[in-house]
């Protein structure tokens, strides 16, 4: 009776544990594809988001 109460124990930490995995606050939400750091800049520079000027500078601290 006792071992069944660990088995049960341990099936229910498991599954919070997978739910924690899938629905963690912490996941990345920009970025989470793999892009790399030049990639983003390019395609803020792309809408505009930064001028001409901001995307050499920040170009140029990346490389």
């Amino acid at each position: 009776m006792g071992f069944m109460w660990i088995i049960l124990i341990i099936i229910i930490i498991a599954v919070i544990l997978l739910a924690k995995g899938y629905y963690s606050p912490f996941k990345k939400e920009s970025g989470s594809t793999g892009e790399s750091a030049l990639d983003v800049l390019k395609k803020r520079y792309a809408r505009g988001e930064i001028s001409k000027e901001e995307f050499e500078e920040k170009k140029r601290d990346l490389i």
